[in-house]
Parts: C-alpha cells; sequence; structure tokens
C-alpha cells in the first residue's frame, strides 16, 4: 500500500500552472526521488503535500487517507531553505519544534536527548543556532525533522552545506529510518545522491510528470547498447568495425546496433589474444536520462 498517493493534483497561479494534473505513489518504506529542474513544481507538490497550501484540483491520500489537518503531525519535512531561529538556544529550538509537533514536553526531551547523544552534540544544547556552522545547523535542522518519528519524511537538498563525513553520516541515518520503516522522499537536483540513494523517482518539468518508476528499471530502458572493455596493456586493435565511443590506451567503450548482443563484441575481444579485465555494459547515468528527457519535453 501507498503512503503518499496523488491523483491528478492540479495547483494554478493567477496564468501559470504550477502542477498540472500530476499522479503518482510513493510506496511505504521506500527512498523516492522528487526531481525536476528549477521551476519544475516540485516546491508546489511539496507545499501542497505538507499542507502549506492547497491543491485546486485532484486528490492526495496519506496511508490510504484523504489528507487533512491531522496529517502533518505525522509528516517531517526539512526545507531547502532551513528554518531556525537564529537567536534561539538549540535545546529551546528542538523542544518548541517538538511540541509543535505534538510532543509532550517529557516525550520531546527524551527524543531530542536520544538523537543529540547519536550525534555526540549534547554539548550544544545551550548554545544559539547562530553560534553553529551551516554543518552544525543542518544536523540540528536534521534532528527537528525526524524527532517525533513521521512516518513520511520530505528531505529537500538535505546535503546541502554538509562535508563528505557528515554527509556519509546522515545518508546513514536515513537508511537506517527507511529499515525501521520510514518512508522517505528526496526532492533534490543532484542525480548522483539520487542514484545512490532513491530506489524510485519522478521525474516532474513544467508542472507535469515526464517519467516515473523504479531507478534499475528506467536505466534498463534507457540503455544504449554501450558496452565498455579494459584490457591488460595496450590494445592491439582499432577496433574500425565497430562505433567506438571513446577510447584510452587500455580500454575502449563501443555501441552495438541495437538488434547486435555483447557476444559479437567480446568474441572479438578475446580473439585478440589480450587478457581481458573487465567487459561491462555501460548503463546511462540518471543525469543523462534527466537531461535527455527535459530537453525532449
Amino acid at each position: 500500500m501507498a503512503i503518499l498517493s496523488l491523483r491528478n493534483v492540479v495547483k494554478q497561479y493567477h496564468n501559470h500552472r504550477a502542477v498540472d494534473s500530476v499522479s503518482f505513489d510513493v510506496e511505504k518504506q521506500k527512498l523516492f526521488g522528487l526531481l525536476g529542474p528549477n521551476g519544475a513544481g516540485k516546491t508546489s507538490l511539496i507545499r501542497i503535500i505538507t499542507t502549506i497550501t492547497g491543491a485546486d484540483e485532484g486528490e492526495i491520500l496519506i496511508d490510504g487517507e484523504q489528507l487533512n489537518s491531522y496529517h502533518p503531525s505525522q509528516l517531517g519535512y526539512m526545507p531547502e531553505e532551513r528554518g531556525l531561529y537564529k537567536k534561539m538556544k538549540v535545546g529551546d529550538q528542538l523542544m518548541y519544534l517538538a511540541q509543535l509537533k505534538g510532543l509532550d514536553k517529557k516525550e520531546a526531551k527524551q527524543k531530542i536527548g536520544y538523537w543529540m547523544k547519536k550525534f555526540d552534540i549534547e554539548a550544544w544544547w545551550p548554545k544559539k543556532i547562530e553560534e553553529l556552522s551551516k554543518g552544525m545547523q543542518q544536523k540540528i535542522q536534521f534532528i527537528a525533522t525526524v524527532v517525533h518519528d513521521p512516518k513520511l519524511i520530505i528531505f529537500d537538498e538535505p546535503f546541502s552545506g554538509l562535508d563528505p563525513i557528515n554527509t556519509n553520516l546522515i545518508k546513514e541515518e536515513i537508511r537506517q529510518l527507511k529499515e525501521k520503516g520510514t518512508s522517505i522522499i528526496f526532492s533534490t537536483h543532484r542525480m548522483e545522491q539520487v542514484e545512490e540513494i532513491c530506489e524510485e523517482i519522478v521525474l516532474i518539468n513544467e508542472g507535469k510528470v515526464i517519467l516515473q518508476g523504479d531507478v534499475n528499471e528506467i536505466k534498463q530502458n534507457f540503455k544504449e547498447n554501450l558496452y565498455k572493455i579494459e584490457f591488460d596493456g595496450e590494445i592491439k586493435s582499432d577496433f574500425s568495425q565497430f562505433d567506438v565511443q571513446s577510447r584510452t590506451a587500455n580500454s575502449i567503450t563501443i555501441k552495438l546496433p541495437a538488434d547486435v548482443d555483447g557476444n559479437e563484441l567480446i568474441k572479438y575481444a578475446v580473439s585478440l589474444g589480450m587478457h581481458i579485465v573487465s567487459f561491462n555494459e555501460v548503463l546511462p547515468t540518471l543525469n543523462d536520462i534527466f537531461i535527455k528527457q527535459v530537453e525532449s519535453n
């Protein structure tokens, strides 16, 4: 069953249709990517899902129920433009935000303490937000997003401002949340992060869905019969009978016709009498697919 379902959702701003009959499902306990170029309609969709604004048309279901005023307490949302009060102390800020999500004071303090201990930042409790680096503030924003154990979390550019160590830390925490049953939506333009993390995606452009599905299946559907061979030593052939896309001293990438599989190529490579280190089909990256789909729509 889907944790989130959108059916023909429309949002109109004056003469601009920001969301144009958008439909998709986010299955439970999935890492889901909401993708699109700037101005595609991602932010408008997120605001509708989080009840910041309402849809003009269509239906939104959270865990099978019509979206209502109760659902924000079941959601976690970390916006790209972080919403922390600079002059407020870290502990006071987190207590305030946790209680806004429905936790009582005792439970809020317990859950905040758990996360601060986990991140080894217990000493930050009395610090003001403005005293923290951007990366440190990001950790506080993360805690504020997850502290009430939401069943659906939306992260908008969650790794912005984080160094590689803290990026990996947050990625691991997100994976653990998913393993515990949380459903997670990423909204980002960083395709390499989506490729690494997400299981399913929807691509929005000019307010419309132009691509959606399982990441691995999408990559298979867009593959172009490209193969890369790496040899132990310098290549002894120009491979002129093939459509060579790129080459180095000891590797070559070739595009075969759609009706030819890789067996012909591997047979020829073996016939050279050289030691083959690897032979792999080259799948398109999500970034390649993203650009191709946006440019064609």
